[in-house]
């Protein structure tokens, strides 16, 4: 199972990264003061940008879930999961541990823009509460299933008529 918006969201950067650049090279050449050291400058800021907003490729199966960015992978067995954090911030993050030391930060609005990601997350996940692993998070946890929950509770209004 992989992300359905991954696509949409890679080419999203690419659209700000190409924005930003096309914007910068209107207004130096427009003020007249467009060097080809100023236009590497530019096209190196684009570049920087469509690093920092490419998103990374969430995947899932039986009992793991992987983070893909770039060059690297991280994958994380969500059967025996110890921790599970939310860290708030501009954008929230969801920070995986298993008992090998393995570790995984995702954005949550992936899992709840996926409903077969999630699946797979919450049974790994809950097989390891229910064994015992899972020391930080059941809260988190519980909170991340209280909102896909309402998220999909209200989808399914929507999709209906009833909101």
């Amino acid at each position: 199972m992989y992300d359905r918006r991954w696509a949409r969201n890679v080419w999203d950067a690419a659209r700000c990264a190409g924005g930003l650049l096309t914007v910068l090279l209107l207004i130096d050449w427009g003020s007249g003061r467009f060097t080809m050291w100023r236009g590497l400058l530019w096209l190196t800021l684009a570049v920087l940008l469509f690093v920092v907003l490419f998103p990374a490729r969430v995947s899932a199966g039986e009992d793991w879930l992987a983070a893909r960015w770039m060059l690297r992978e991280r994958e994380v067995r969500t059967d025996v999961l110890v921790s599970v954090r939310v860290l708030d911030g501009i954008s929230q993050r969801l920070v995986l541990r298993d008992v090998f030391g393995a570790r995984v930060v995702i954005d949550p609005g992936v899992l709840m823009n996926n409903p077969s990601l999630w699946h797979r997350f919450e049974a790994g996940a809950r097989k390891a509460a229910d064994d015992g692993l899972l020391l930080c998070g059941q809260t988190a946890l519980r909170h991340l299933t209280a909102r896909m929950d309402r998220e999909t509770a209200l989808a399914v209004f929507k999709a209906s008529g009833l909101e």
